[in-house]
């Protein structure tokens, strides 16, 4: 989160004053960044032998 969207996820309050929707869209939109979230769930092509 704090690569791509400069939050804190640990910051005192922040994710009580959030709503799920609002983390959702976060991970959402990890997932189509370049991030290590979106490569864990989608490695690279590895190439064929």
């Amino acid at each position: 989160m704090h690569e791509v969207y400069g939050l804190d996820l640990s910051a005192p309050g922040l994710m009580q004053a959030r709503s799920w929707r609002w983390l959702r869209i976060r991970i959402l939109g990890l997932l189509s960044t370049e991030s290590r979230l979106a490569r864990h769930f989608e490695p690279p092509d590895l190439p064929k032998k």
